[in-house]
């Protein structure tokens, strides 16, 4: 959409880490082994890595009821350092909200997520 968002969105394949020092998600060793695994994806810097991250709160802030909420934040790993991890690179792509704790089945909530960015 605009040159400096290209440049920022292709950082963590034209920069390289000359200090070796581990401040990226790209300087670790689970990024390197992906892009041996993917090597299609891996080879077009445009394309886009996310993380994901929820936690779970109560809203009325008392333990006593059961209702919780869980927000998913996706998070373009893309972008250097002092970028990706400023609100506004956040993306809320979802809140759970239920009367019990997402838990070990969040995974039926992240479905219909996951089928969205993989299609």
């Amino acid at each position: 959409m605009s040159s400096k968002t290209v440049d920022s969105m292709t950082w963590h394949a034209s920069k390289d880490n000359q200090d070796r020092l581990m401040r990226h998600p790209r300087d670790f060793e689970a990024w390197k082994t992906f892009d041996q695994l993917h090597l299609q994806f891996a080879n077009d810097p445009r394309n886009v890595r996310l993380g994901l991250a929820t936690d779970g709160f109560n809203p009325f802030g008392t333990m006593s009821t059961s209702h919780s909420i869980w927000p998913i934040v996706l998070i373009p790993y893309n972008r250097p350092p002092l970028e990706f991890m400023k609100q506004t690179s956040f993306m809320l792509s979802m809140i759970i909200h239920s009367k019990q704790m997402a838990g070990n089945d969040i995974d039926v909530y992240l479905k219909p997520l996951i089928k969205l960015i993989w299609s």
